[in-house]
């Protein structure tokens, strides 16, 4: 869904890289579909505090519905989470003196499910490398969602973390079996079967689905194949559901008051991206200026997105709203004060709901705007949100 907010979920924390090499961090390949967008979903979720607490929270069935499975399987849920803290993550890099390093740890220290609310952690040694978008790059969950393959996502994110150096580099085939899962397979061991049902399903997929095109080259030893690399170059067609880094926004002052009011790093410098340093400057100023709101950061995202002005005279009074622009200034503000992983799953439950092409592509590219959706958009929030029309004619 292109409407889903890039920022709150899956802006892509990438920065500029000056080193041709970039460190990875290898992953067992074992993991099935979901246990990797799980994965995905857990580290983005804790990724502004990753290095900053020592474990993170997020409501079990919001995660249900971000990765896909029915909120009531929590069956389902810990067999996935034992998974994670069964799985190997691995790094062979050097350091920023030019040092050697190798490390292992369990991609999740523990996890645990209590009073519908999934606590987990991360070891501080693997926290660190995970923080660093230099070493691992965090997935865009509105494309992880287009997948339908493991193999085809496992590929994606190893690939995706070279997109700023255009190659993977030369993998030999036993770790890129490695990487797959598909080290347990003799059938594998032969190159002919790897491509046919691995490698050429996968980059397709990839190709088809995700925001960088990629174009798999092979070195022989004799007459059989010893390593394979990948070739990738950024998708124009789908590059805007990715986020550059933004470095410099970070110095502006809007980012900064932003951040004072609790806004995430992610949703400021989408803010600033969308609406510019001066009109998020401005709307900062009329936010402030108003008394009694209830939720600052709530209130400032429904002025940004409903593009709420001052009466003429310049008094800092909101111009008056029609009650269907006042409906909707209440639904985005609500929904801004959610986090950033239930505004996703809100998303997710209402898109669920509808039952139309038409529906369905009018609210992918509007969202909560979205005119052919409005009184379904008002009955999902008066059915989740008691009240939160009350006094409106």
């Amino acid at each position: 869904m292109d409407d889903i907010p890039r920022d709150k979920l899956s802006g892509a924390l990438r920065r500029g890289a000056v080193k041709k090499h970039v460190a990875a961090i290898h992953v067992s390949g074992k993991l099935t579909l979901l246990q990797r967008k799980l994965s995905n979903v857990l580290l983005l979720n804790a990724y502004d505090t990753l290095t900053s607490r020592p474990s993170h929270e997020i409501d079990a069935r919001t995660l249900c519905i971000l990765i896909g499975y029915n909120s009531n399987d929590i069956d389902t849920l810990k067999t996935s989470l034992r998974g994670l803290a069964e799985t190997v993550a691995e790094w062979d890099m050097l350091d920023e003196k030019g040092q050697q390093e190798w490390g292992v740890s369990s991609l999740l220290s523990y996890a645990k499910l209590k009073g519908g609310v999934c606590e987990y952690a991360y070891s501080p040694a693997l926290a660190e490398k995970l923080h660093d978008p230099k070493v691992f790059a965090l997935i865009n969950l509105n494309i992880q969602r287009r997948f339908t393959s493991g193999h085809a996502l496992a590929l994606y994110e190893n690939c995706y973390r070279f997109v700023r150096t255009g190659s993977t580099g030369w993998w030999s085939l036993d770790l890129f079996r490695r990487l797959m899962g598909v080290t347990d397979s003799s059938y594998y061991e032969s190159y002919k079967h790897l491509n046919a049902k691995i490698i050429k399903p996968a980059v397709v997929e990839v190709n088809k689905t995700s925001n960088i095109q990629i174009k798999p080259e092979i070195r022989k030893r004799g007459r059989a194949v010893s390593e394979i690399r990948f070739l990738i170059e950024e998708n124009p067609q789908l590059s805007i559901l990715d986020i550059d880094d933004g470095d410099g926004v970070r110095y502006s002052k809007p980012y900064k008051q932003l951040r004072d009011l609790g806004v995430s790093d992610r949703l400021a410098k989408q803010w600033i991206a969308e609406h510019g340093e001066d009109a998020v400057a401005q709307k900062l100023d009329y936010v402030k200026a108003r008394k009694n709101v209830r939720s600052m950061v709530g209130y400032l995202s429904a002025a940004l997105e409903g593009n709420f002005h001052t009466d003429a005279d310049g008094a800092g009074e909101a111009a008056p709203l029609s009650p269907e622009a006042e409906r909707l200034r209440r639904v985005l503000e609500a929904a801004a004060a959610r986090t950033p992983t239930q505004r996703d799953a809100d998303k997710r439950a209402f898109y669920n709901r509808l039952k139309s092409y038409d529906a369905r592509q009018d609210f992918e590219r509007h969202g909560w705007h979205s005119a052919l959706n409005a009184k379904a958009i008002l009955a999902f929030w008066e059915e989740t949100h008691s009240g939160l029309m009350d006094g409106i004619e």
